[in-house]
């Protein structure tokens, strides 16, 4: 519970203090890695579509020799991880099996097909890996992103009302850089999967019955906020 409070003071804070509210979710995910795989420190891990790169750091903090690729070469900001690489995550520059842990935090939601962008993941995760996924599914309170929760009245709507409120244009158009992605369509076609063992599916940010919540059809849709999703690559 009382890590739940801190996420959720930190994201209240995050238009002010963006540094602490993402060094405090990245400390908070590095752990949720090592709570099922163990120490990150010495392992290779990729963080895919990290942004300006708290995640990166937060992995090399802890000893691990982590890699950050970023399609947009505009979320990196002024100060990028050393070596960080702008690329597709569709089609990451790495070799099959690169990576002890393979990490995409927020990404799943805005790509148009998450099944292929999510193999893209598996394939480069040595067998036996981690894969760390989370999304925020649409019909979470936080669907809509910065126009949330008003697109529960529909995004054409929601967004409208997000440019009168603020006077500029909104980041996020649903189609082109975020996809109504749901929880229940998802955790199917990953069961269906051949390549990767499903460890958890539970809620990232839920103080108490993470995953149990993720069981109940409907009620997950909504309560669940972000859903994160460990895989394990299963051998070749």
């Amino acid at each position: 519970m009382r890590t739940s409070l801190e996420l959720f003071r930190g994201f209240l804070r995050e238009q002010s203090d963006p540094e602490a509210c993402y060094a405090l979710l990245a400390r908070h995910s590095v752990d949720q890695v090592e709570a099922y795989g163990g120490a990150v420190a010495g392992r290779t891990v990729v963080d895919v579509g990290g942004g300006s790169g708290y995640f990166t750091a937060e992995f090399r903090r802890r000893g691990a020799q982590a890699w950050l690729f970023e399609p947009d070469a505009r979320e990196l900001g002024e100060r990028p991880p050393e070596g960080a690489v702008v690329a597709d995550g569709y089609l990451l520059p790495l070799r099959d099996g690169a990576a002890d842990v393979t990490f995409c935090s927020n990404v799943l939601e805005h790509v148009a097909d998450p099944q292929t962008f999510l193999s893209e993941l598996v394939r480069v995760t040595r067998p036996g890996g981690l894969v760390y996924v989370s999304f925020t599914n649409w019909l979470s309170p936080w669907g809509g992103h910065e126009w949330a929760p008003w697109h529960y009245l529909g995004a054409p709507r929601a967004r409208a009302r997000y440019e009168r409120r603020t006077g500029r244009p909104a980041k996020h158009t649903l189609g082109e850089n975020l996809f109504a992605l749901h929880i229940g369509p998802t955790l199917r076609q990953v069961r269906a999967r051949d390549d990767v063992t499903l460890v958890s599916a539970r809620s990232r940010y839920w103080p108490f019955l993470t995953e149990a919540i993720v069981k109940v059809p409907g009620l997950r849709e909504v309560a669940t906020w972000n859903l994160l999703l460990i895989l394990r690559r299963c051998p070749v």
